[in-house]
């Protein structure tokens, strides 16, 4: 069966809350995944996936560029949106990571630009994840709609419309929900 972004998107939320639910604290924050650091929730993640879905994600791997590579099916960059902190105070600059739209970044925008110029055979994806309150005090739909108008109107990158996972009930005070995008990166108009 063919491993569709849909899937990845639903299986990663499905990670994300997995590792939640040990209720491991990351560094000296409080317990849940919503404090740890993009990089560690994505490791994590996939060592879950690897856990429950074998037979699709066996063989990928953590790099530089994809951060997720499954071979011969995703090349995917992952970039993490907290509009608070683990101390419940807003986050001054915490839409930077997808925001910043230019090449050479490391925003979400610049991870397209990377993904298009690489050479892979893969399908390449950006996938954003955040955490809110639960209702959100700060929606990261502002955000994720930045995303969309920069990519589409200022770099002109191409993407297939979204897929998205939300997951509440997380341990976190403040980090309480979980909302997955996930994007195939199709192509780069001038």
């Amino acid at each position: 069966m063919e491993l569709s972004l849909e899937r990845v998107v639903q299986n990663f939320a499905d990670a994300l809350v997995a590792v939640d639910a040990t209720r491991v604290a990351h560094k000296g924050f409080q317990l849940g995944i919503g404090p740890w650091g993009e990089s560690e929730a994505v490791r994590a993640a996939l060592q879950e996936l690897q856990r429950r879905h074998a037979d699709d994600y066996a063989a990928a791997r953590i790099k530089r560029l994809p951060d997720l590579l499954i071979p011969s099916k995703w090349a995917i960059e992952f970039k993490i949106l907290r509009p608070f902190g683990d101390n419940g105070k807003p986050a001054e600059h915490w839409s930077e990571n997808v925001l910043h739209p230019y090449a050479g970044n490391t925003s979400a925008l610049g991870d397209c630009l990377k993904l298009l110029a690489a050479p892979l055979v893969e399908r390449r994806a950006v996938v954003i994840f955040g955490f809110e309150h639960t209702p959100a005090v700060i929606s990261l739909d502002q955000a994720i709609a930045g995303f969309e108008l920069l990519a589409a109107h200022v770099l002109r990158v191409q993407l297939a419309p979204p897929v998205t996972a939300l997951r509440t009930g997380l341990v976190h005070p403040v980090h309480q929900q979980l909302r997955v995008f996930g994007y195939e990166v199709l192509s780069c108009g001038e």
